[in-house]
């Protein structure tokens, strides 16, 4: 499981315009990915519960008749 704290002591500068980190993630597993997710979620929006879940939207479209 992935330790949810941002390490402020360490700081990187990277073109991500170039940035391949395909390898990285390819390498870890799908739950380790997921976390990743969810921890960078929490990171952006923070813990509130209405934020946890994902918002569901129905809309209808009226199909034209040629």
């Amino acid at each position: 499981m992935i330790e949810e704290k941002i390490q402020k002591t360490s700081f990187e500068i990277v073109d991500l315009h170039n940035a391949d980190d395909s390898y990285y993630w390819r390498a870890r597993s799908p739950i380790e990915r997921i976390e990743a997710i969810e921890f960078m979620r929490k990171a952006m929006f923070g813990h509130d519960r209405v934020s946890e879940r994902l918002q569901r939207v129905l809309a209808v479209a009226e199909l034209k008749k040629n």
